[in-house]
């Protein structure tokens, strides 16, 4: 078997819902993302590339149809240029990742770009066909933005609440407070503002064309956990989740370049880390908030390593309250998690998240030294995915 490296990521800033993306068509979004991380490469040969992998969550709309593909083809690659696109909802982009290393291990591909994309402004509303014609009755349009929609009747009602209620039930078992969530949205916010100001992120994100938009558009510098407190809760009249405390609805794409150490050579850059471990883990639907606990510790032990190895973490801030709960259960210093901000700050677009953590976590590593770093990001209906990196420089 074949190491499998990164080489190189790209993303777009991500948009706020209804912001300064929401006239940008998804696969316009992952066509930028893509032709960004290939121009990290001086005279990028496509031919090089045995596949790209993409994910995108919703593909009801204009992500339709392979989004992988059409972003190769806007993208005005090669028609020889193979794509394929994944679907495992929050952590789709990270699956790429996953999937374009386990292509490079194998020896099936020496190159393959790894990313993904959601425009959760443009997800459409859906209008389900009448299994007979002409029903007399009315019909309702569907949402398709976020979350359950279409629910099979089969399914326990436990399993298919909010993802809002389901993380309110789980700040109410573990006993995760108001404050607490409040006072880590807020670092989430500071650090992603103070990363910006001191560049960290002008050679990650890439600008779309057509849209004035050269940050990241929802973080607030000025968030405090006093400022945040004042928000009213939002899913539960007693509850503790905010619109300040969890993630928000995002528009955006990342793309991370993945190749054999031999490839190197073609690429004419050195790779920034080795993929060393993965970890996938399952939980109750409800639950999916604490399932990257377990996928987490899953691929550490693939790597060989322990918590007490790992000196940089990127961990999907869907919710303040589920970050708390897997920090708590890692019992690891809170200062190595999300350094450069978090998804509360900075937006989780859900296709395009798991590829931002990863093209993050190594340009972290690569600039602070450390050995080993961890990505993990929590899924819907009950899922984790977690990437362990060893820094290759």
């Amino acid at each position: 078997m074949n190491d499998s490296f990164v080489y190189a990521a790209a993303r777009t800033p991500f948009g706020r819902y209804s912001g300064a993306l929401s006239d940008v068509r998804p696969d316009d979004l992952a066509a930028t993302a893509l032709t960004g991380v290939l121009a990290k490469v001086d005279d990028f040969d496509p031919a090089l590339i045995g596949d790209v992998v993409w994910g995108c969550a919703n593909q009801a709309g204009e992500d339709n149809r392979n989004v992988g593909r059409m972003a190769v083809l806007l993208a005005g690659q090669p028609t020889f240029v193979p794509a394929t696109t994944v679907n495992r909802l929050c952590g789709s982009s990270l699956d790429a990742v996953i999937m374009a290393a386990r292509t490079v291990e194998t020896g099936d591909a020496e190159v393959v770009v790894a990313g993904g994309v959601e425009s959760m402004t443009r997800s459409p509303w859906v209008l389900p066909k009448p299994s007979r014609a002409f029903p007399a009755g009315d019909s309702a349009l569907v949402s398709t933005t976020l979350g359950w929609r279409l629910v099979n009747e089969r399914m326990p009602v436990e399993w298919t609440v909010s993802l809002s209620e389901a993380n309110e039930a789980l700040a109410q078992r573990l006993g995760i407070s108001r404050e607490r969530q409040d006072e880590f949205a807020a670092g989430s916010h500071v650090r992603a503002h103070d990363a910006w100001e001191r560049g960290f992120y002008d050679d990650l994100v890439v600008p779309v064309p057509g849209a004035d938009l050269t940050r990241d558009e929802g973080i607030r510098a000025d968030s405090t956990p006093a400022s945040l407190a004042r928000l009213r809760p939002a899913f539960r009249s007693t509850g503790t989740i905010t619109a300040g405390n969890a993630s928000p609805l995002n528009d955006g794409a990342s793309a991370v370049l993945i190749g054999s150490a031999s490839a190197a050579g073609v690429l004419g850059r050195a790779p920034q880390a080795r993929i060393a471990g993965r970890g996938v883990h399952a939980v109750d639907p409800q639950d999916f908030g604490i399932a990257p606990i377990e996928a987490a510790n899953k691929a550490l032990a693939r790597a060989g390593i322990g918590w007490g190895d790992v000196g940089a973490v990127e961990l999907n801030e869907a919710f303040a309250v589920q970050s708390l709960a897997c920090l708590d259960a890692w019992g690891i210093d809170p200062s190595i998690i999300n350094a450069e901000g978090g998804a509360i700050a900075i937006g989780h677009p859900l296709g395009a998240s798991g590829a931002r953590l990863v093209g993050t976590l190594a340009k972290r590593m690569a600039e602070s030294g450390e050995r080993w770093g961890l990505a993990a990001i929590c899924i819907g209906v009950g899922q984790g995915l977690a990437v362990v990196l060893e820094n290759a420089s």
